[in-house]
């Protein structure tokens, strides 16, 4: 069974930092593009950050200098390293991993900024 689990996230004060992981199982996670998208209230959803198999990685210009997003294929995990927060980035993080049009979805996690 394909699974994509988050977790690190929770409430954090304006300028303080969190760390999101996305452990994967059920593929061969290596082979696979990874992302990290976000949904705040009232928004539609954005692509936040992502990372290539070779491990080239693109950022939304929001969290540019921010945001470290990064992959570790011997764990099967994906992180977001969050740092400067800011009210803004409150919104639910979603993991994604994608291949020849194949998506997958895990199930969100909450980030609320906010002191």
């Amino acid at each position: 069974q394909v699974q994509l689990a988050e977790s690190g996230g929770g409430l954090v004060q304006p300028g303080g930092s969190l760390r999101l992981s996305c452990v994967a199982s059920g593929f061969t996670f290596s082979n696979y593009d990874m992302k990290w998208y976000r949904r705040a209230p009232g928004k539609e959803r954005e692509l936040v950050a992502s990372i290539a198999t070779g491990g080239k990685t693109y950022y939304a210009e929001s969290v540019k200098g921010r945001f470290t997003i990064s992959r570790d294929n011997a764990k099967n995990t994906m992180y977001l390293q969050m740092n400067s927060l800011e009210p803004e980035d409150t919104a639910v993080y979603s993991c994604n991993a994608g291949r020849f049009g194949t998506n997958w979805w895990g199930q969100g996690i909450q980030v609320t900024v906010s002191s």
